[in-house]
């Protein structure tokens, strides 16, 4: 992989397994929901996480799923063409009671710079779901195509990057569950 002058390291993306939700078609993106065990990882997804690699000793809470709102939790995976349609009309706006997708690509940019502190020179692979992997992915892709800024600092970079024209783009980067890709 080609190395990049302004990032320390180099990203992956592994969205998680697949779940129990997935498999039923279901929206559980709350962390009161995502935490129950009728909503956990599905055999084939214990299975996909023991083949993508060592367990994470720490979570960052900056990679939790995006938050669509309550009224869209526990909702058939249907809803998300609505979520999506929003998200590409306006990424800042805000499903009801739920984050956008620059609340989410702002938490990520924290968790990157984060990232960019304490490692140099590393690997390093991401677990998380699928709108913040996907949303993570359209703003690296941005800061590499030089499109975000002229700037060599990263955090200038994933700043400059967080404008409706790259953030509406998200879907463009999906993952399926279970699937690594290279990022950055």
């Amino acid at each position: 992989m080609e190395t990049t002058p302004f990032v320390r390291n180099r990203y992956w993306v592994l969205r998680h397994g697949k779940s129990i939700p997935n498999e039923r078609g279901l929206i559980v993106s709350s962390v009161e929901n995502g935490t129950r065990a009728e909503f956990q990882l599905a055999s084939e997804g214990v299975k996909q996480a023991e083949l993508a690699g060592e367990l994470f000793l720490k979570v960052m809470e900056d990679l939790r799923e995006r938050f669509f709102g309550p009224s869209f939790e526990l909702m058939s995976h249907d809803k998300y063409a609505e979520i999506w349609d929003l998200d590409q009309k306006d990424p800042f706006m805000r499903p009801e009671g739920g984050e956008s997708v620059d609340d989410v690509a702002s938490r990520l940019a924290n968790a990157i710079a984060i990232m960019e502190s304490e490692f140099q020179g590393c690997a390093i692979l991401i677990v998380s779901h699928g709108d913040p992997l996907q949303i993570l992915q359209t703003v690296l892709h941005a800061v590499k195509q030089h499109i975000a800024s002229s700037s060599n600092d990263l955090a200038s970079r994933v700043q400059a990057a967080r404008v409706p024209s790259i953030l509406s783009q998200h879907r463009n980067f999906a993952l399926l569950t279970g699937e690594l890709r290279a990022v950055i």
